[in-house]
């Protein structure tokens, strides 16, 4: 008769090997601010997600889009879209751009953001760093990161305009980077630049050899003067030069996933190889509506509208109680400084006035003792929260 086998009684657990970043990672502040949702009927004052609906005209366009036979998209674009969005470049920016080979549909930005890095970064290189600007956009970082880079955050600071300012850096820290990220209209800060700033960092990176990368998924929603593009200040020759555009906060698509990079011919069509081997390109009708939405400027300005009037609320209530606002010129947030100098306890006692905020440590170092509004709710919800931080201060319950 065959002897059983030697089958330890208390096997040693065994787990699957993980990538060493996804460890190394912080948690997404998007997951606390879910987290804190969850306790009750709060105003959502933290993620970037507006309530206002999607355009009637892009929905149609996407229902339109569907056909019987379901087929793989293209990962650079339908053609129609890519001329679409030149059109907008010319008319927006005036500038002009083949739709060929100088523009690259996208999943919105975010992907295209974090996937950039995977075609210019060297991992065994000398020039693995990425510069970006924090507090800042989180996938700034981790594209870096599992790309192999490694991220070099510059800290911006309220009396510079929280601005990146590339000649401001010493030659030993361009010289070892590949990738350097501005981010106009800003996010978290809502700062605004204008055109000599895109000049000045063009030069820059271009006198060092750095990839200029600017995150640009908030130039539609300004309220003063219409937001510069980095296109705009290369006078026709995009060579080292990205632009990422996004329809998500333009036209009420975050959910649709529906962007563009725009710019250096030559690395976009090295991103192409890359896209064609993630198989990120956005479904067809998505395309389509997409499409739609970039040959349409009426909703734009009417959307620009809406955050405007949700801004004044907001503007006069900390104007009377006194509460600091900087930067705030473009976007739909608003960055004011804790009362009390913690945000992050700021924030606590907010949650328990009912207000959910974000406090401005989850955008890095940088935005520690600041705090985010993004003016998703409604005109009313805006009045709404008001009324009931106005509550919490009289009763002491929040600091001024």
């Amino acid at each position: 008769m065959p002897s059983e086998p030697n089958v330890p009684t208390n096997p040693v657990p065994r787990s699957v090997p993980t990538n060493p970043v996804l460890e190394e990672l912080p948690s997404y502040f998007t997951q606390t601010l879910n987290d804190a949702l969850e306790r009750g009927s709060l105003v959502d004052f933290s993620v970037g997600d507006p309530h206002e609906p999607t355009p009637g005209f892009i929905r149609q366009a996407l229902v339109d889009a569907l056909t019987p036979q379901s087929s793989y998209p293209s990962a650079a674009g339908q053609p129609a879209l890519r001329r679409a969005v030149a059109e907008w470049v010319a008319r927006r920016h005036g500038v002009s751009v083949d739709p060929d080979t100088q523009v690259l549909a996208t999943a919105g930005s975010k992907e295209a953001i974090f996937h950039l890095p995977l075609a210019v970064v060297d991992p065994g290189g000398m020039r693995r760093r990425v510069l970006w600007g924090e507090p800042g956009y989180p996938i700034y970082d981790r594209g870096t990161r599992f790309a192999g880079g490694l991220s070099d955050p510059v800290t911006l600071r309220a009396e510079d305009g929280w601005r990146l300012e590339l000649g401001d850096l010493g030659p030993d820290r361009l010289q070892g980077a590949s990738i350097a990220w501005v981010n106009y209209p800003h996010n978290p800060t809502g700062a605004a630049v204008d055109l000599d700033y895109y000049r000045q960092q063009v030069a820059v990176a271009r006198e060092h050899g750095l990839l200029l990368a600017s995150d640009e998924c908030y130039q539609e929603i300004w309220f003063d003067q219409p937001a510069p593009s980095v296109l705009e200040a290369c006078d026709g020759d995009l060579t080292g030069v990205i632009a990422v555009v996004s329809l998500s906060k333009r036209s009420g698509m975050t959910g649709y996933r529906s962007g563009a990079l725009i710019g250096d011919a030559a690395l976009l069509a090295r991103l192409r190889r890359l896209r064609v081997t993630t198989g990120s390109g956005s479904p067809d009708f998505v395309q389509a509506a997409a499409t739609a939405a970039w040959g349409d400027q009426g909703h734009v300005d009417e959307r620009r509208s809406v955050f405007g009037a949700k801004r004044a609320v907001l503007l006069a209530f900390f104007e009377q109680t006194g509460i600091e606002v900087s930067g705030s010129d473009a976007t739909f947030f608003l960055w004011f400084r804790a009362p009390g100098g913690d945000d992050a306890a700021y924030g606590q006692a907010l949650i328990d006035a009912g207000i959910l905020a974000t406090p401005g440590r989850s955008f890095g170092p940088g935005g520690t003792g600041w705090m985010r509004l993004a003016l998703v709710p409604t005109v009313e919800a805006c009045r709404a929260a008001v009324e009931r931080w106005q509550a919490a201060i009289a009763d002491g319950r929040l600091p001024v």
